[in-house]
C-alpha cells in the first residue's frame, strides 16, 4: 500500500515515480539557472543569429540580449558549458560573463582587473591569487608584504616617502 502512495505522491509532485522500492529517486534533476555570457555582436543579424540558437536549446525558458552591452542572458534548466559551446558555435566570439560590480570584487583597484570594454560601475573578475601574482606577492605572510611595501632595497616598492 505504501508503494502506491508514494508512486501517487511521486505523479503529483513532479517525481513521475521514478524512484525504485526504497523511494530513492534515480534521475538527475536540473535547477534553474541563469547563465550570463558575452558575445561579440555588431548588428541585428548576429543578435538574431546567437538568440534564436540559444532559444533551440532544450530546457531554456528566455534569451535576453543586450546588444549594447555585449550581453546575452538565458535562464533555464540548462548547463552554463552547454549555453556557451552552443554560442561559440554560432561562430561569434564568446566567454562566460566575466564582468563584477566594483563592490563585488575583492580587488577592483588591481591593474588586471581594469578593462575599458566593462560597463559602468563593473570590473573584470579576477581572482585573489592572480591578484597576488600581479602584485608579485605570490608568497609570505601578510605583514611581510606591507612592511616591504615601502622598504628602500625593494627595486618595485612605493616611493612617496
Amino acid at each position: 500500500m505504501g508503494g502506491t502512495l508514494e508512486y501517487l505522491a511521486g505523479l503529483f509532485t513532479g517525481g513521475g515515480g521514478g524512484g525504485d522500492q526504497h523511494g530513492h529517486k534515480n534521475s538527475k534533476r536540473r535547477q534553474l539557472q541563469t547563465v550570463e555570457l558575452k558575445v561579440r555582436m555588431d548588428c541585428e543579424g548576429c543578435e538574431l543569429k546567437v538568440k534564436n540558437a540559444l532559444s533551440s536549446m532544450k530546457g531554456v525558458e528566455s534569451v535576453k540580449i543586450n546588444r549594447k552591452q555585449q550581453k546575452v542572458t538565458v535562464s533555464g534548466y540548462v548547463e552554463a558549458s552547454k549555453v556557451l559551446k552552443k554560442a561559440q558555435s554560432t561562430g561569434k566570439k564568446s566567454e562566460l560573463w566575466p564582468y563584477v560590480p566594483y563592490s563585488a570584487a575583492s580587488q577592483p583597484y588591481v591593474a588586471a582587473a581594469y578593462d575599458r570594454r566593462a560597463p559602468p560601475g563593473h570590473v573584470r573578475n579576477i581572482e585573489a591569487s592572480s591578484a597576488a601574482h600581479v602584485y608579485g606577492h605570490v608568497g609570505g605572510r601578510a605583514e611581510e608584504r606591507l612592511t616591504n611595501l615601502f622598504n628602500d632595497e625593494d627595486p618595485n616598492a612605493c616611493s612617496v616617502m
